[in-house]
């Protein structure tokens, strides 16, 4: 007979762990609060516009590859990819024009005198706006690699040379890291004390800070924004995170920027179809209660009474909200000053916005910088408050994919990373709904006024209600040196015995693909244990 699993929460971690499970010949419902799949990766469609409500960067190919791999498929089975070009466009603040070290040879090749300009096929600068239609410097990374070091060496000389000294070193930190830390779940530390494990971590520096170690190349200030921007998508600040994760920067630069055809949902969607042909069961608009019993009779308690049994449960819900509140106290592994001593992530303020027309200056990804991010950084972590002066992402999704917004229109969100747990009340909303587009309008040259059709805004309070976020963190807990490899909490829980866990508080992270590969672990675990 067949093992029964329950998968709570259908994020990626959970449909991840289903589908190794059901390989596994396990019979396995899925079972989600919200109407849709997916967690965090859910989707918002209106009036003929649909946004990605979540994660919307497809980064780290190989891990998602691997992933249908394992099952005999390939990515390109469910959803086709675009490689961005530009991977994304980065607005600094505090300067004018756009910034390109072939600027002269543009000139003389493009003979109008623009210095934006440059030649068809040459990388990463296209001809672009005037300098006086936005009070910032533009910047734009593609996956020309010469052009990027020529592009550093223009801010800082002797920068090209240490770019690609930095760009060889995240590639062996990627290489050693993924194949000796993140694919192979290393859960206590005495899972360290082994000599290929010792040999392969020297000298990736996982001791340091992304600060310290990114200043050992580069000391102006927009080239450090440059290779730690990503540091965002693990909930970090370069202050607090290790430098292990300097591995983000062979993400960015060498492995690319796609886009899948429809947006992150399609990626929910071929994970759910893999699923189906697996023979897992979902059932969506299904809200737990609460998690009881033991190996062998692990119930699942519906919040419309019924009971759901199995032999093992995985819980991809937030895991703060899976032991505060589903868990009876005797079957927590933690207690709430544990959970109130973490360091979390950043939530989110979130506008999406259907608009009427193009969106100009902008590309599929846009970055918008302050030159002091210390300061956003502090309003985060430190000392928490909406940021005066925000770093903020802007995706544009119509950029590449038409189907996205109706014709002559364009959908378009905004991210502000703030504070977990932020008052986030109506009013303070609009305020800062007003700040946002006015630094819009002046830093990339894009008004939006007078053009939006279609608005909705998500917030703390929206990450805490619809996805039972501790504190309404956007991504859960940050990956401080603390929190990283055994320092975060199992996949096994210590207190009920065949409870398990999956998603981006555990082991080994943060992030779709990270995700992805907590499912691999959890089910992992679980399939040991039965053994």
């Amino acid at each position: 007979m067949s093992r029964t699993v329950t998968v709570v929460g259908g994020g990626f971690g959970g449909l991840s762990a289903a589908c190794y499970l059901a390989d596994a010949g396990c019979d396995v419902t899925v079972v989600e609060k919200n109407d849709q799949l997916g967690g965090r990766a859910s989707v918002l469609e209106r009036d003929g516009f649909r946004f990605d409500m979540g994660p919307s960067w497809y980064l780290m190919p190989d891990v998602f590859e691997r992933f249908f791999g394992y099952f005999g498929r390939e990515p390109e089975d469910y959803y086709g990819l675009t490689h961005l070009d530009p991977h994304y466009r980065v607005f600094f603040k505090d300067g004018t024009g756009a910034r390109d070290p072939f600027a002269d040879d543009a000139e003389d090749d493009a003979g109008d005198g623009n210095a934006n300009a440059v030649p068809d096929g040459a990388g990463a600068m296209r001809t672009g706006m005037d300098a006086t239609e936005a009070n910032a410097e533009r910047v734009d990374i593609d996956g020309d690699i010469e052009r990027t070091k020529a592009l550093f060496e223009s801010y800082e000389d002797g920068a090209g040379e240490a770019f690609d000294r930095y760009l060889a070193k995240s590639e062996e930190t990627y290489e050693v890291g993924m194949e000796h830390f993140v694919y192979t779940d290393r859960p206590n530390f005495r899972d360290y004390v082994d000599w290929d494990v010792i040999r392969n971590a020297r000298g990736l520096g996982l001791l340091g800070t992304m600060q310290e170690h990114v200043e050992e190349y580069f000391e102006h200030p927009r080239l450090q924004q440059l290779v730690q921007y990503t540091l965002v998508f693990l909930g970090g600040s370069p202050s607090n995170t290790p430098a292990l994760y300097n591995l983000m920067s062979h993400v960015d630069f060498n492995l690319g920027v796609h886009y899948p055809e429809g947006g992150l949902a399609s990626v929910v969607d071929a994970l759910v179809s893999l699923g189906d042909e697996l023979g897992v069961t979902y059932r969506t608009g299904t809200p737990v209660a609460a998690i009881r019993g033991e190996r062998g009779d692990v119930r699942a308690e519906l919040a419309n009474g019924e009971i759901v049994h199995a032999d093992a449960l995985v819980s991809d819900a937030d895991y703060a909200h899976t032991e505060q509140e589903l868990l009876d106290p005797e079957n927590r592994q933690y207690d709430a000053d544990y959970w109130e001593s973490r360091t979390y992530a950043p939530s989110a303020y979130l506008l999406y916005l259907g608009v009427e027309g193009d969106l100009g200056p902008l590309a599929h990804h846009t970055l918008v910088l302050p030159d002091a991010w210390d300061e956003h950084f502090d309003a985060i972590f430190d000392d928490p408050a909406w940021p005066d002066d925000p770093a903020y992402y802007l995706c544009a999704p119509s950029e590449t994919d038409d189907t996205v917004a109706p014709d002559g229109h364009s959908a378009l969100f905004a991210l502000v990373p703030i504070a977990p747990g932020l008052d986030d009340g109506a009013e303070v909303r609009e305020t800062y709904r007003e700040r946002l587009l006015d630094d819009i309008g002046t830093h990339t040259g894009l008004d939006l006024r007078d053009r939006i059709v279609v608005e909705e805004d998500f917030c703390v309070a929206d990450f805490a209600e619809r996805y039972n976020a501790r504190a309404g963190s956007a991504l859960g807990l940050a990956h401080t040196l603390r929190q990283t490899g055994p320092l975060r909490p199992d996949h096994r829980s210590s207190a009920l015995d065949g409870l398990y866990f999956t998603g981006g508080f555990t082991r080994p992270g943060i992030g779709v693909p990270m995700c992805l590969i907590s499912g691999e672990h959890a089910a992992s675990a679980v399939l040991s244990d039965f053994a």
